[in-house]
């Protein structure tokens, strides 16, 4: 049986600059084939570096590198991995203060909320709206998205690659 194919991206949205050589190495490894980024400075934080890296590989490529890339410090990361035959997407969040998250994907990028953790949230909140406004933020990664935007913005005027056109 075949192996369902995979792609995604690697967005290193902050990291020092004495990281980004391991950071290679460790993409690298976890896609089983030696990377380069094309790094630039990320201005919202000066000091740190940013880079985007789009992937291919198996499914679940994307847990593989977000495991191998979540141990450091001082690094601000996202990984998606886009759903593929038979296999969901998902997206990994990383920030220092707030450590990592995972939220599965549709087809569009939109994050989905099963039904388990809905009925987890609503029974947590007990018909508290806000403490349900507090959980469906927490199974959304918002805290995540927050504290990543500014830095996501920061490569607006970043070069990029279309790897496939829509049509």
């Amino acid at each position: 049986m075949a192996t369902s194919r995979s792609r995604g991206v690697v967005y290193v949205h902050s990291a020092p600059r004495a990281l980004c050589p391991h950071l290679e190495w460790a993409v690298g490894r976890a896609l089983g084939r030696a990377v380069n980024f094309d790094w630039s400075d990320q201005p919202v934080q000066p000091g740190t570096r940013r880079a985007e890296y789009y992937w291919e590989g198996p499914a679940g490529t994307g847990a593989a590198l977000a495991s191998a890339i979540r141990g450091w410090e001082h690094l601000r990361f996202e990984v998606t991995e886009d759903p593929s035959a038979g296999n969901d997407g998902g997206r990994w969040l990383h920030t220092p203060g707030l450590g990592i998250h995972f939220a599965q994907t549709d087809a569009a990028g939109n994050i989905v909320i099963g039904e388990d953790r809905l009925r987890y949230a609503m029974d947590l909140a007990g018909g508290d709206a806000r403490e349900i406004r507090r959980e469906l933020d927490l199974a959304l990664g918002a805290a995540w998205d927050e504290e990543l935007e500014p830095f996501r913005h920061a490569g607006d005027d970043a070069h990029v690659v279309w790897l496939h056109k829509v049509g």
